[in-house]
């Protein structure tokens, strides 16, 4: 199952081929979420019914259909049980107390000239987060986004999330809800959902920014509609990349593996290593635990198509090939991987050690599982508090000190073209 991976020191094609793993958005595809984005921009509420009805089955008669109870919130809460809900306040802590060092402070530098400098930081006023529906209910999503929202100080925090014809939204999803703080919960989701938090209707708020995965209709109005909100980011599919040395456990890094390309047959799971013997106890214990798993055929052509493994000659080439991939995920199980941290440049996500799986990180280690994927990582960050404010920069100046600047700042503009910036300077010196 984990084929050996050769590319002779030139890993360009890897790079690539992993890269450019994504789903692609088809013109009709493109056209069919441009109309519906217009048709809510125009027609608000009564668009929504008529895409609640076609795509959900979901029949909206009133405003209030459209907008989660108390009461059913409360009964989600009754529905899952306390020992549930105690899992969900310890992963609320956890994410927490990671996420709560992330808080950015304004400050203000005053100078001996009379200058003052600063930076206000405050948070986004209104964000919708989207949360699939359906067969697909992820209460991680909700927290992995509400909590660093929260900390921000994100005063309007909402849902958004598609229905089934019951008009129910899932207990475990209303239940994390209520854990996070968010109370505000719309029975609406897919292109028509992004559209409505984009440009506002008469029963949902317009928003400052939309967080929160979903399906190629999703991410597509959430790309179509960056500009008018912001987006936290376009995600492609999930990827494993784990680097281990002649010690580790083959059979935690089968499991490891098959953990990420189960979610979809375009994800990626690969092994970098310096052992030969390692590969094949791997391909083993894959061979072995699949038969298990119920998503045993995505797992199987996932890897089948973008997974395999990598022999290189040090765990240093190692970490260098990953920096390159610069992975979503990176797994060191090496001897001493806190030493091999300076070296990793490029990854959303950092596991150090046999008993700090993946998973762990989707669900309770604290860190985000919101990250950047396909190579991305080289640029983008994981989610965080940071994601959720703003920064204005501020100053004061003394005419004074202006005026030790205004012929620097005059022929600036002059050099430039832009007389009329010239000219607001000169104003100020006149008799």
């Amino acid at each position: 199952m984990l084929k050996e991976l050769i590319y002779k020191g030139n890993y360009e094609e890897l790079e690539n081929k992993l890269h450019t793993r994504k789903t692609e958005i088809s013109e009709e595809v493109n056209k069919a979420v441009s109309e519906i984005i217009n048709n809510v921009r125009e027609n608000g509420d009564d668009a929504l019914k008529e895409y609640c009805a076609k795509f959900d089955g979901f029949h909206v008669s009133r405003k209030d259909d459209f907008i989660v109870s108390k009461q059913e919130i409360m009964d989600a809460i009754t529905n899952v049980g306390p020992e549930f809900m105690k899992i969900l306040e310890r992963t609320k802590d956890q994410i927490t107390e990671y996420h709560k060092n992330q808080i950015e402070k304004s400050w203000t530098m005053y100078k001996d000239n009379g200058v003052v400098m600063g930076q206000l930081v405050r948070p986004i006023a209104t964000v919708a987060l989207y949360v699939p529906g359906g067969t697909a209910t992820y209460p991680s999503t909700v927290m992995m986004n509400a909590v660093p929202a929260k900390l921000a100080g994100v005063e309007d925090l909402y849902i958004i999330t598609p229905v089934k014809k019951d008009g129910k939204v899932s207990d475990v999803i209303l239940a994390a809800a209520y854990v996070a703080g968010i109370t505000k919960i719309y029975k609406c989701g897919g292109a028509q959902g992004v559209a409505a938090a984009a440009y506002g209707t008469d029963t949902i708020t317009k928003a400052d920014k939309i967080v929160g995965p979903g399906n190629i209709f999703v991410a597509t109005a959430k790309k179509l509609c960056y500009g008018v909100v912001d987006i936290d980011m376009i995600a492609g599919p999930s990827e494993i990349l784990i680097v281990a040395d002649e010690n580790a456990n083959p059979k935690y890094i089968a499991a490891d593996l098959m953990s990420q390309a189960e979610h979809d047959k375009l994800a990626s799971a690969i092994l970098i290593t310096t052992s030969k013997e390692l590969v094949k106890n791997v391909d083993k214990e894959l061979v072995r635990q699949v038969e298990d798993l119920p998503r045993k055929d995505i797992i199987k052509s996932s890897l089948d198509n973008y997974g395999g493994a990598v022999i290189v000659d040090s765990i240093k080439e190692g970490i260098n090939l990953s920096n390159k991939i610069a992975p979503e995920h990176l797994e060191v199980l090496v001897d001493n991987p806190l030493e091999q941290l300076p070296n990793i440049k490029n990854a959303g996500s950092i596991f150090l050690g046999e008993y700090t799986p993946e998973p762990l990180g989707d669900y309770m280690s604290g860190t985000n599982h919101v990250l950047p994927t396909g190579g991305t990582a080289k640029f983008y960050s994981a989610l965080g508090v940071y994601d959720f404010v703003k920064h204005s920069a501020f100053s004061y100046y003394p005419q004074a000190v202006l005026g030790t600047f205004k012929d620097d700042i005059m022929k600036f503009a002059h050099l430039e073209g832009l007389d009329a910036h010239a000219n607001s300077i000169k104003v100020r010196f006149e008799d």
